[in-house]
C-alpha cells in the first residue's frame, strides 16, 4: 500500500531542519527501495529558496507502518513540522519519480494538492470519479484516500511546469475544491554523499 506524507514546516524551523539533514537522510536510507517520491517544498526556485515542507510517498505494509514512518522521522520528532498530512495514495501512473525522464527547459517542479468534499474511493481505475489526468509533465500522480482507503479526499501530483498557475492547471480541481501549489524538487542525499 502506498502512503502520502507531507510535513509542513513551522515558521522559523528552517535552521533546525537543516541541522537535522543527516539524521533525516539516515532515517530515509532505511526506506530507500520503498520510496516513490521524495523532496522538499520550497519558498521559490533558486539557491536561496528555503524549505517549507517535506514530501514522501512510500510503499508500506499498512497504516501502522505509515504512522511509524511519519511520526518517528527526525524532523517530526524535533518539532520541525507544524502539521503532517498522512493518507493513502493510489498511484495512478504506477511509477516513481526516478522513472520520469521528460524534462523541459524553463520548467520548474511543483507539488500540487487538491482537496475537497470526501467521496467514495474507487476500487479500480475504471470506477466513476475524477477524470484521469494525463500529461507528459506529470512526474507522479495519484488519489489521496483516508488511511483505511475507504474515502477519497483529494488528489496530488508532482509536476514540471513553467509557473505555479500552469502547474495547478495540470491537476484540475472540482467546484469547491482547494488547490495548493508548492515549488518542489527531487530530494535525497546530495550526490557523492556516503550513506554509512
Amino acid at each position: 500500500m502506498e502512503y502520502f506524507v507531507y510535513g509542513r514546516d513551522r515558521p522559523g524551523a528552517f535552521g533546525l531542519k537543516m541541522s537535522l539533514s543527516e539524521e533525516h537522510w539516515s532515517f530515509m536510507d532505511g526506506y530507500g527501495d520503498l520510496l516513490i517520491a521524495r523532496g522538499p517544498t520550497l519558498t521559490g526556485e533558486g539557491d536561496d529558496a528555503e524549505s517549507t515542507g517535506s514530501l514522501h510517498i512510500v510503499d508500506l505494509p499498512d497504516a501502522e507502518a505509515a504512522r511509524g514512518f511519519a511520526y518517528e522521522e527526525p524532523y517530526y520528532l524535533a518539532g520541525v513540522f507544524e502539521s503532517v498530512l498522512l493518507c493513502r495514495f493510489r498511484n495512478v501512473l504506477g511509477r516513481t519519480m526516478w522513472d520520469f525522464t521528460e524534462t523541459a527547459d524553463g520548467h520548474g517542479r511543483f507539488l500540487v494538492i487538491t482537496t475537497g468534499e470526501p467521496g467514495p474511493a474507487p476500487v479500480t481505475t475504471g470506477e466513476p470519479g475524477p477524470a484521469p489526468v494525463t500529461s507528459k509533465h506529470m512526474i507522479v500522480y495519484g488519489e489521496l484516500l483516508t488511511l483505511d482507503g475507504g474515502t477519497r479526499i483529494g488528489r496530488a501530483a508532482t509536476v514540471q511546469a513553467p509557473d505555479p498557475e500552469t502547474a495547478a492547471a495540470l491537476l484540475p480541481a472540482g467546484d469547491g475544491d482547494r488547490t495548493e501549489v508548492h515549488p518542489w524538487r527531487f530530494g535525497g542525499r546530495p550526490r557523492g554523499t556516503p550513506t554509512g
